[in-house]
């Protein structure tokens, strides 16, 4: 079983370029147009035992961001397939002055509601959530460096995501699957 994706995506805007692998070791090969994006996408592969290649770059930060989010998101809804796995997590991360706990269902009803001390960053974890298809509360319990709050968030979300995908033999639902008729 090969639980992985290859994602590109072009606009006018952006040229984004994913791969990865969920069942990887956290190597990360990350090239974008901001150096914090770039830091921040290495420390989630690291944090999620994922394998992460990007390749994106943008006409501004923002068009960037967001399209690295989307692309990020399909790769790991195309990624996770239709095998079972334990689906609900969280993670606490402590990180210098900041304490962020990150929470996912990985259900296929998107929501993201996320304290994040900037906009660009809270849009990065929304566009992630809506193309992942998934539910992802972030809450951040203390801290004051910006830096560090985000980067504990990602950190977060990585530890809570490798969790959620940890496979098992039965889907962990009420509802059993979901089969939707046309």
């Amino acid at each position: 079983m090969m639980r992985s994706a290859d994602i590109k995506r072009k606009t006018k805007e952006t040229t984004v370029s994913v791969s990865l692998n969920l069942d990887g070791t956290g190597t990360a090969q990350i090239k974008t147009d901001d150096q914090f994006l770039t830091h921040m996408l290495e420390t989630f592969s690291r944090y999620a035992s994922f394998d992460l290649q990007v390749d994106a770059s943008g006409d501004n930060f923002h068009h960037l961001i967001e399209d690295v989010a989307i692309s990020l998101g399909e790769a790991f809804k195309a990624a996770l397939g239709e095998t079972p796995i334990e689906r609900v997590a969280s993670f606490m991360m402590p990180m210098d002055d900041a304490l962020v706990t990150a929470s996912v269902d990985i259900v296929d009803r998107a929501w993201c509601d996320a304290d994040c001390p900037d906009e660009l960053y809270l849009h990065f974890f929304r566009s992630f959530a809506m193309s992942a298809g998934l539910t992802l509360h972030i809450i951040i319990h203390r801290g004051f460096d910006e830096h560090h709050l985000i980067e504990a968030s990602f950190k977060a979300l990585g530890k809570a995501l490798k969790n959620a995908t940890v496979v098992r033999s039965d889907v962990l639902s009420t509802k059993n699957k979901v089969i939707l008729e046309k």
